[in-house]
């Protein structure tokens, strides 16, 4: 088996690994993939959200990415990071 084979076999046996732990947070949530977050957070919004700015966090993102409202607060929420009730 060459380097390269070895690195791919590597590669592929990660990303199962992975796969079968965000499968496991996925049930141990109770959530759908279609329920998962599917935007990009900037770091920008992400410092944001880190500082507890949730409003600032949300315009941000939807400036950024064209979301909703709703997509947007849901987004950020769901990141779960330094976001104060």
């Amino acid at each position: 088996m060459t380097n390269r084979e070895r690195e791919i076999k590597e590669i592929k046996a990660r990303l199962e690994r992975i796969e079968s732990r965000l499968g496991f947070l996925f049930r141990r949530l109770m959530i759908t993939e279609e329920d998962a977050p599917t935007g990009k957070a900037s770091p920008a919004v992400l410092e944001l959200a880190a500082r507890g700015d949730k409003i600032a966090a949300i315009r941000a993102f939807v400036r950024e990415t064209g979301a909703s409202l709703k997509d947007a607060k849901n987004f950020i929420e769901s990141l779960g990071i330094g976001i104060k009730s």
